[in-house]
């Protein structure tokens, strides 16, 4: 934990603790996330007060200490020893949500899903979750063991799930977690130019040049008309996700105090029918440029 920022951890640790305290419950991490350190921020964020928080976790990505990619790891042994990993990181006896971060083709669904329901039966996990799978995958999964919910992305000009994933899921009951509500602070309206150097954000397409050239031009009229409601963007792209339906959650990251009442006041903003088809229109297929990430990233999550 040395090179991480002590002042940085420690707002971390009171944002959640104070998310809690505003009412919000689920606390959504991966094991993966700054490779343990994020479990244990979130250890220290729910000591003594762990019975407030659904904890929902993501497992099965292997990074180098490079930070390079490895692909992904989800066989049934490796579930098991990821799940035991994060029990004593996080210092928790049960993990409330366990989900493999993606599926790849290498490995059948069922295997996975088998091994979250022993960990199940074992009362180490409360709910099998799942990340990024297709129509057909959830209804493989569902058919071994109940899938509580799907997280995957979901935001204005990111609607893919709607014509597969989105009806299976409403058919068999499971909820959606959309996350990238924002697109990665796109649709924030603080992205004014090319990116830092060491923005880690600099692996996504739409993130970069003549795309994000183009895509400024949207997120401005995105931006104009969210202030002309009296809404922050933010605000207005996580409501627009909440209004696509009661069995949607969406995650907004946040890692200051100071963002929590603007986000929570998203789940008041009541869009007219109007409202939504002028959002339609804005982010209109093609609208947006570029991809959440470069082409070889998802093929090596696939094999």
């Amino acid at each position: 934990m040395g090179r991480h920022d002590a002042a940085q951890d420690g707002e971390s640790i009171a944002t959640i603790q104070a998310a809690l305290d505003a009412g919000l419950r689920l606390i959504n991490t991966g094991d993966f996330y700054g490779m343990g350190h994020n479990e244990l921020l979130v250890r220290e964020a729910l000591r003594g007060r762990r019975e407030q928080a659904f904890l929902g976790v993501k497992f099965g990505m292997m990074v180098a200490p490079s930070g390079q990619p490895l692909g992904l790891d989800i066989r049934p042994r490796a579930v098991k020893n990821f799940c035991s990993y994060s029990l004593d990181r996080l210092d928790t006896e049960v993990i409330d949500l366990y989900q493999p971060g993606r599926v790849p083709t290498s490995v059948p669904i069922e295997d996975t899903v088998g091994a979250i329901a022993e960990l199940i039966q074992e009362g180490k996990v409360r709910h099998l979750g799942l990340s990024e799978v297709t129509g057909d995958q959830l209804r493989r999964a569902h058919a071994v063991h109940p899938v509580t919910a799907v997280e995957l992305e979901y935001w204005l000009a990111g609607r893919a799930i709607e014509d597969d994933l989105l009806p299976v899921a409403r058919e068999l009951g499971v909820g959606i977690v959309a996350y990238s509500v924002a697109a990665q602070g796109l649709l924030a309206g603080g992205i004014k130019g090319p990116l830092a150097a060491d923005d880690p954000r600099n692996w996504t397409p739409r993130l970069q040049g003549e795309a994000l050239t183009r895509n400024l031009k949207v997120v401005a009229r995105f931006t104009a008309f969210a202030q002309a409601k009296g809404w922050t963007p933010t605000q207005l792209a996580a409501a627009w996700v909440l209004a696509q339906g009661k069995d949607i959650v969406a995650l907004v990251g946040m890692s200051r105090r100071g963002r929590i009442a603007e986000n929570l006041s998203a789940m008041d903003i009541d869009l007219s029918a109007e409202d939504l088809a002028a959002l339609d229109s804005m982010f209109a297929p093609g609208a947006i440029a570029g991809g959440r990430y470069a082409p070889q990233i998802p093929q090596m999550w696939r094999s």
